[in-house]
């Protein structure tokens, strides 16, 4: 397989290409966990893998443009929509896998925390310990933080912290950081419903696990079919990647993965393919067609094959999703994948914690850079993609009723390759669909390196 159509592949097994999903709850589902410590670019990750139009419009007249405008904007999630359902619950934000903020879908995140759970607080102990966190003070504050939330009541860090300060907690800084995450792996507390500061920002709320995520089986999950569930839903809405890419996201050993990729392919053989690249194992959802990927035509999602599982993956959603059509709503030309000649560009403006980026490790230089970095000289740190290819970096700037995106385009290799009104089009495409999903105007102040 080629780099190329590794590429493709991801894109489209991320639903970054290629059938979209309706709702930002299915894309949770579909990738069973989103990395979300930046709220705000985090709430794009998800809007933008619901969009039901290509973008890739090149205007060559005003009308084309207010067409092409409206047909986005009639087409896109909106921060607002995903605010919603994470204040509805059906997304839930939370410390897990590695330990870093997440949004889980509430239908998984009881069985995930079970199989993370062990290994997280073995990873924290350090800092358990610093912190004065042994096993007393951890039973004592768990009961103290589900009393103060119990009863649809959701409290912020700062509320919380005035709980256990009354019942004798230091509860601040690190300490406080650390018990209520110790609560969280626990199955103490889970996320509430965001509430608005003074200046307009969401604030994280706690609520308590058990009203905020559904009931699971009198029997749990055993932790092998957890593991068999875990790598199916990695492979398929990730792959081409590796036993180690799939480690290192979720924080269990690579024996266990291997067990779980292992029963899942005995078990269910039509779920997932393997190629070897480099010397190296690749594992990717079956029944895709190669040659659609590497020329930039549309995959399937990948929902139907991952349904096969014993808990439900999306796929469902997934599959009554409106497909992109990947043709541009003004121009009538085909968008680019990864490349494809005779077709335009397809920018697109992800986070640096994008799993796109932070699904992998191993396999992360197929995407052509190194993110996230920590960035140099001011300059922005999330990620601009060029046909699935880092080009570049961005970031926004919100002032009232207007929104400023600084996109530096990189230098390329080749002189020529960033030229052109192709490109320049894609970035216009690629703001006025961020523009739509924040719903106030937004416009490019950037230019290339």
């Amino acid at each position: 397989m080629e780099q190329e159509e590794v590429v493709c592949r991801r894109l489209d097994a991320q639903l970054l290409r290629g059938s979209r999903v309706q709702s930002p709850d299915d894309v949770v589902r579909h990738l069973l966990a989103v990395q979300a410590q930046e709220f705000p670019y985090a709430r794009w990750s998800l809007a933008q893998r619901t969009l039901r139009e290509s973008g890739a419009t090149i205007a060559a007249t005003a009308v084309a443009a207010a067409t092409a405008a409206a047909a986005t904007a009639s087409a896109t999630t909106t921060a607002a929509d995903v605010e919603q359902a994470v204040s509805d619950g059906r997304i839930l934000r939370t410390h897990i896998l590695r330990p870093t903020w997440h949004f889980v879908h509430r239908d998984d995140l009881r069985w995930l925390r079970a199989l993370s759970a062990p290994r997280l607080h073995r990873a924290n102990a350090g800092t358990y310990r610093r912190t004065g966190i042994d096993a007393a003070a951890a039973e004592r504050s768990g009961r103290v933080l589900a009393d103060a939330v119990r009863g649809g009541r959701h409290l912020t860090r700062e509320q919380l912290a005035e709980q256990l300060q009354r019942a004798g907690f230091a509860a601040s800084g690190l300490g406080l950081a650390y018990l209520i995450m110790h609560a969280e792996i626990s199955g103490v507390l889970a996320s509430g419903s965001p509430v608005r500061s003074p200046g307009g920002a969401l604030k994280q709320t706690y609520a308590l696990f058990d009203e905020r995520v559904p009931a699971g089986p009198v029997e749990p999950l055993p932790r092998e079919e957890a593991l068999d569930e875990l790598a199916r839903r990695y492979f398929t809405s990730r792959g081409p990647a590796t036993v180690k890419d799939c480690a290192d996201w979720s924080g269990v050993t690579m024996t266990d993965v291997r067990h779980g990729l292992a029963r899942v392919l005995d078990s269910a053989p039509a779920v997932l393919e393997t190629v070897a690249i480099d010397g190296v194992e690749h594992y990717f959802q079956a029944g895709t067609d190669g040659a659609a990927a590497a020329s930039g035509g549309r995959l399937a999602s990948g929902a139907a094959a991952a349904s096969g599982g014993r808990l439900a993956s999306g796929g469902a959603a997934a599959s009554g999703g409106a497909a992109a059509s990947g043709r541009s709503a003004a121009s009538g030309a085909t968008e680019r994948d990864g490349g494809s000649a005779g077709a335009v560009p397809r920018i697109d403006l992800i986070q640096c914690y994008d799993e796109y980026v932070m699904g992998y490790s191993a396999t992360r230089h197929y995407f052509g850079g190194s993110a996230p970095a920590f960035p140099l000289g001011g300059a922005p740190m999330h990620v601009v993609l060029l046909d699935g290819r880092m080009a570049g970096s961005w970031r926004h700037t919100l002032f009232p009723g207007r929104c400023e995106l600084e996109i530096r385009l990189a230098g390329p290799s080749d002189p020529g390759a960033l030229e052109g009104k192709a490109v320049e089009g894609a970035v216009h495409s690629a703001v006025e669909r961020y523009g739509a999903f924040l719903g106030i105007p937004a416009v490019w102040v950037g230019s290339r390196t």
